[in-house]
């Protein structure tokens, strides 16, 4: 019974492992080649195993997928719930905030669920998929701006400038994949973080 035990532990651990280098390269893929590309060949190859190993844990391209685009949206939500409160209050405590989730649209998530996105807007199946994954990262965000601000989200002006500064992030972050957009985005993300402290506070 022990040495049973023994022996299929390792093995477990291994197709973990396998499997979580599977769904990574899978988002690699994603984000550097786009959805068409991103071929169970091409995922295999840059996983580092044989299309038989992958085909064993993931029998056809849309179950590998599917669960890296789970992965995708899971990990992006996960990243948001582990940022730490501001320490600052006033305006200094919006900045902050404001800059902390423009930063949650970027890098290589983003970048993977942005080609799951497009390919979603034509296939209804991908969009059936994608969906629900959207909705609950849209409410991990939403939920982490009102408790860092502090702000009522019965209010439906502050609800409103919510989504608008989380609308503002995702339009940024899609200028900054075609050039680097940096400085200008600096500028916008000041500005809007001051106009936002000010129609906070007179909410208050």
């Amino acid at each position: 019974m022990t040495s049973a035990r023994t022996v299929n532990e390792p093995k477990q651990d291994r197709s973990r492992v396998t499997r979580q280098r599977l769904l990574e390269a899978t988002v690699r893929c994603l984000a550097e080649r786009g959805w068409a590309d991103a071929t169970v060949s091409v995922i295999a190859a840059e996983a580092g195993i044989s299309r038989g190993a992958l085909q064993h844990h993931f029998p056809t391209r849309e179950a590998l997928v599917v669960a890296a685009l789970e992965y995708v949206f899971e990990e992006r939500r996960r990243q948001i719930e582990a940022l730490p409160p501001p320490t600052t209050t006033g305006a200094a405590r919006v900045q902050s905030v404001v800059a902390t989730l423009m930063e949650t649209y970027n890098g290589e998530l983003f970048r993977a669920a942005l080609h799951a996105w497009t390919a979603a807007a034509a296939d209804e199946q991908v969009r059936e998929v994608i969906a629900p994954l959207e909705r609950r990262f849209a409410r991990s965000v939403h939920d982490l701006a009102v408790t860092h601000l502090g702000v009522d989200d019965s209010d439906p002006h502050v609800r409103t400038l919510i989504q608008a500064t989380l609308d503002l992030g995702r339009g940024l972050a899609l200028a900054d994949l075609l050039t680097d957009d940096s400085k200008r985005r600096r500028r916008i993300v000041d500005t809007w973080a001051r106009l936002l402290a000010t129609e906070l506070a007179g909410r208050g």
